[in-house]
This record gives structure tokens, C-alpha cells and sequence, in this order.
């Protein structure tokens, strides 16, 4: 019997705010003491009450747009029952009966659409860090904002998921919305997996993989559960719904609790929080602030740039933004120039931190285009670009400086050309040439180019060489 999986996942984004959600405290507590971000509304002292954090409802908005979601109006904050020693409060304030974000889709670029049920607004717990016999509790993440975002069980391959995860955590960088940490946290997948016979109008029972930080470890974690539960259902065994957690090590998930469902968590009204009321000119106008979208750029330059380089490159938010500055003509070239030579580098994270101008990457294209530099050449100079003492200087004068601007001046290439052939070293070459050997010509060119020292154009060259011997 064929099995069908279907998964869905819920993806948690922390806002790049200042602050955290409910707490005038650094929301950013990368690199800091355990415990030294933390206020005593995070601590849930008697008395602390939260009030809400106005950027986080801005950036929920754009968050809901480049998803293609609708913005509720009318929304509010309930509280999620449960107990945890890094949830001081006894209680998460989250969105359950109204959220800010609602039905919308993130499209593929394979063209799959995956539906989004909803998206909430909500503070984070804080972090566990266990030694053994022991475990230490930092509260720095107590109530960071995040929005949860819930698709629709619409995936139905592990490569969809690893696709899905990867287009969510660029939209959610180009609209400015997070810092797209993985590794820090900053996104994290919860991945259900259920699989069922074919034609089963009923899905089948579904499992959550908890906390993943890397779109690999999604698929594999995909693949695993399909792969598990397939086994169990044609052995006759039933498969257990449970939450799990997931080892990169092992390649494994293995069972941390049974799956708790909403009746569990006792939600109820959030009494110290208001509802949010937005108004229609106010949803409108933060909305327009949306910058260009991934799917934008596909469209932009999907007739200009290789898809699989594109796809590359769509990685990097800020660099799009710099190919579309400069001049359309010169989008090729550029775009080649920084997957063959930035995104190669061990620091092109450093090297996308503080791009060159659109001028002087006009200019680059435009003198390699030329012949001016070779390809060699133009890569040289587009590395010393990037070099802060280089910020705003002229390109040109950069390769004057390196020497690597190339001679086509044709007169002066043929007075070159003539020198060479004077030499007796080169004689027996030239008669190979004129004998048929095809190959000789690049020992003369080479010859040409060690008498310029390397300015010469090798194709002028070439057909200069070719018409003297002739």
C-alpha cells in the first residue's frame, strides 16, 4: 500500500524590535550574561503589569503582507496555560481566539502554494541549559516578540518543507521583520508529520518535530517521520501523537512528552492587555512600506540571471537591492561577478555587511564589457571594492592603481606584436603556425602578454598575431 504524508509546520519569528514585547528591556541579548536582560514585568513579580511594545504591531503587519495575509482589524491577547521552570509567569501571553494575521500563502518557487491558517503575536519563554544532574534557567528570552506562523497541512514532500521554511525565512528578512538568525534562534520550525493510506479521505495521526533551526534539518527530519510511520503503519502498529525532539547527530527524533491539544492550555482573555483596534488607512499605509519581495526579484531578472544562480543570490536581501540600483544592462555581469566571486569567499556574510556603490559596479561591468579588464582583472577589482578604504572611489582609478586596465590600443598592441616576432625564440613557433599547428598561438600570445606586462587584450592580440602570419 502507498502512503501519502502530509505535513504542516509552525514557524516562531522573533521581531528585530528594540524591546521586548511587554518590557522596556534589549530584545537583542546575543553575546550577553545569562539573566542580564530581564525586567520584573519578565520575572512576573506581584503587581508588574506588561504593556505592549507599538513596533511589534508595525512589523506583525509587514509580516502578514509578505505573506500575502489578511490584516485583522480587530485583534487581542489571551493566555496559554502551562508550566515550565523558564516561563516565570506560569502563563504565555499569546494570540489564540483573535489574531493579528490572518488566511494568506507563501508561493514556492517550484509555483506550490502553501496556505497559512493564521499568524499570532505572542512573547517567547525563556532557555534551559541542562549539565547533567542539574539544568540552569536564563530568562533573557522571557517575552522577546514573536509571531507564530501556522500553515495549512498543504506539504506533502520533505523537499516542499525544506522549500517552504527556506522562502518563509526570506520573506521575513527582506520585509525587515527579523534578523533571520538561525543559529541564534531567531526562527524555529515545528514540524507536524502525519502519513495515510492512499485515497484516505481521513488524515492520519500526526507528530510534532519540535525547536528546528536549519531548513536541512527540517527535510531530514521530514524524511525520518515518513519513513518511521510508514513502517509502523504496515507492521500493523499505530503511530503514537506525541511531541518530539530531533538529533542532527543520530538523524533521529525520539519522544519528549504526549501532544497537548488546546483544551489542554486552558486559554482565556488576557486581562491586563486591551484589544488592538487598526484602522483601514493605518493597515494601508504601513503595508505600502513593504519593500520588494523575492517573488518581485524573480520576476525582475528571471530573463536576466540563471535560475539557480538567482536563487543563490535571493539568500541576500541586501544584495538584491544593490542589482536592482544599478543599470539593467550590467545585472548580468554583476550578478555572475557575486556568485562566482563574493558567495565563494569564507567571508561573504563580512563582505554583504557594506556592498559597493551601484556606481561602481556600472562602472565595473562597463570597462569589463569593454575588454578593458580581463575576467581575471574584473574580479580583482570588484574584491577591492569592498575594501573600506575604497568606499566611494572611482573604479577606474582603482585598476589604474592595480594595473590591470588592458591596451586596445590596436597601434601600440601591433608595435608589441612586431617585437615578438623579432625574436628568435619565437621563429620556430611561427613556422609551426603557419604549418597548421593551431595550438602554437598561445605561446605567442603569452609572449605578447609578458612584453606588455600582462596590459595587452588577449583577443586583440590573437587577431593581430593570426593577420601577421598569415
Amino acid at each position: 500500500m502507498k502512503y501519502i504524508p502530509t505535513i504542516g509546520i509552525e514557524c516562531h519569528v522573533q521581531l528585530c524590535t528594540k524591546t521586548k514585547l511587554f518590557s522596556e528591556v534589549d530584545n537583542d541579548a546575543r553575546g550577553k550574561e545569562p539573566n542580564s536582560c530581564v525586567s520584573p514585568v519578565d520575572y512576573a513579580l506581584p503587581g508588574m503589569l506588561p504593556r505592549l511594545n507599538g513596533e511589534a504591531i508595525r512589523l506583525a503587519i509587514l509580516a502578514g503582507r509578505a505573506m500575502n495575509c489578511k490584516i485583522n482589524e480587530n485583534s487581542r491577547f489571551d493566555r496559554k496555560h502551562y508550566f515550565y521552570p523558564d516561563s516565570p509567569k506560569g502563563y504565555q501571553i499569546t494570540q489564540y481566539y483573535a489574531p493579528i494575521i490572518g488566511e494568506g500563502y507563501v508561493e514556492l518557487p517550484s509555483g506550490v502554494k502553501v496556505k497559512i491558517e493564521h499568524a499570532h503575536l505572542e512573547g517567547d519563554a525563556g532557555k534551559l541549559t541542562h549539565f547533567g544532574s542539574y539544568s540552569l534557567v536564563d530568562l533573557n528570552r522571557v517575552d522577546t516578540p514573536l509571531i507564530e506562523i501556522v500553515s495549512m497541512p498543504d506539504i506533502h514532500s520533505a523537499k516542499d518543507a525544506h522549500d517552504y521554511c527556506k522562502e518563509l525565512w526570506r520573506l521575513m528578512r527582506y520585509a525587515g521583520v527579523t534578523y533571520g538568525d538561525l543559529y541564534n534562534g531567531n526562527m524555529r520550525f515545528d514540524v507536524n508529520t502525519s502519513v495515510a493510506p492512499e485515497g484516505s479521505k481521513k488524515l492520519g495521526t500526526r507528530t510534532e518535530v519540535k525547536n528546528l533551526n536549519s531548513f536541512r534539518s527540517v527535510e531530514r527530519a521530514v524524511e525520518y517521520e515518513i519513513a518511521r510511520q510508514t513502517k509502523l503503519l504496515e507492521a500493523g502498529e499505530k503511530v503514537v501523537q506525541e511531541t518530539l525532539g530531533w538529533s542532527d547527530a543520530t538523524g533521529k527524533t525520539t519522544g519528549q512528552r504526549s501532544k497537548e491539544e488546546a483544551k489542554d492550555y486552558r486559554y482565556m482573555p488576557e486581562p491586563d492587555l486591551p484589544p488592538i483596534h487598526l484602522t483601514t488607512e493605518f493597515i494601508k499605509e504601513e503595508s505600502a512600506k513593504l519593500p520588494l519581495m523575492p517573488a518581485d526579484y524573480r520576476t525582475k531578472f528571471g530573463s536576466v540571471i540563471a535560475g539557480d544562480t538567482l536563487e543563490v543570490l535571493l539568500d541576500y536581501p541586501e544584495l538584491m537591492q544593490k542589482l536592482g540600483e544599478i543599470d539593467e544592462k550590467y545585472v548580468k555581469n554583476a550578478s555572475n561577478l557575486f556568485a562566482s566571486v563574493l558567495l565563494a569567499e569564507e567571508k561573504s556574510a563580512e563582505y554583504l555587511n557594506d556592498l559597493p556603490s551601484a556606481k561602481q559596479l556600472n562602472d565595473l561591468a562597463e570597462m569589463n564589457e569593454k575588454k578593458e579588464l580581463s575576467s581575471t582583472a574584473t574580479k580583482e577589482v570588484f574584491l577591492r571594492l569592498f575594501d573600506p578604504q575604497m568606499r566611494g572611489k572611482d573604479t577606474r582609478a582603482i585598476a589604474k592603481e592595480l594595473g590591470v586596465i588592458q591596451e586596445n590600443d590596436l597601434g601600440a598592441l601591433e608595435v608589441i606584436v612586431d617585437a615578438v616576432l623579432a625574436k628568435p625564440e619565437t621563429k620556430k613557433a611561427q613556422d609551426d603556425f603557419r604549418a597548421g599547428e593551431e595550438k602554437v598561438i598561445g605561446f605567442l600570445v603569452g609572449q605578447v602578454m609578458k612584453e606588455s606586462h600582462g596590459k595587452a587584450n588577449p583577443s586583440a592580440v590573437q587577431e593581430i598575431l593570426r593577420k601577421k602570419l598569415a
